[in-house]
């Protein structure tokens, strides 16, 4: 009896591992500074929100006259140290959409099938992964660099695209109708991506 109960637990843990890394929008998020950042995905796990942060201006594009802007990596890590400063117990950074930033606490506990998941959001069509790797096995199909931020450039620097602006701005560059979704490593550039059937 206990051998039918083992095997069976056993089974169930399968599917669920083969159910979740054959789902496409799920994603592994990236640490930064011991902090899980959930950019444009939302976690599969339960939180609580614990510091909401604004963005503000950016002093670098300002300096510039808005020709430099930090890439997404940048402005995440940014954002991590700013909400770091203000409450030290977060467990995660979610940005969602827009220009804020909030950061949580996870309000259950961790298991391998949830720990760092996320399931990605779609932006034109598209599903992306923004600084997270999706679980779904896949193939770089074409890849593109990013370029001046024209919005920055015409306001001085007053004026800045949020991540969501510059996403949305690459899926444009990238939309193929063989791609699957769009892969930003964090820099300024992404790849449209194929998974693996």
């Amino acid at each position: 009896m206990r051998t039918c109960y083992l095997a069976a637990i056993a089974m169930l843990l399968t599917l669920t591992t083969f159910a979740q890394n054959s789902d496409p929008l799920l994603a592994r998020v990236r640490k930064i500074d011991g902090v899980e950042a959930y950019i444009l995905c939302e976690p599969v796990r339960d939180y609580s929100t614990i510091v909401d942060a604004g963005t503000g201006l950016k002093a670098e594009s300002l300096l510039t006259g808005g020709i430099v802007n930090k890439s997404i990596a940048d402005r995440v890590e940014q954002f991590i140290r700013k909400i770091t400063k203000e409450n030290a117990r977060v467990d995660a950074v979610i940005y969602s959409a827009g220009r804020r930033i909030v950061g949580v606490q996870f309000t259950d506990k961790a298991t391998p099938e949830t720990k760092e998941i996320a399931r990605v959001s779609k932006v034109g069509g598209y599903p992306v992964f923004v600084m997270n790797e999706p679980l779904t096995s896949y193939s770089v199909i074409n890849s593109r660099g990013g370029g001046i931020k024209w919005k920055s450039l015409f306001t001085t620097g007053i004026v800045n695209n949020s991540i969501e602006d510059d996403v949305e701005s690459m899926v444009k560059k990238l939309q193929s109708r063989a791609a699957d979704g769009i892969l930003f490593d964090g820099g300024k550039g992404a790849s449209a991506i194929m998974f693996k059937k």
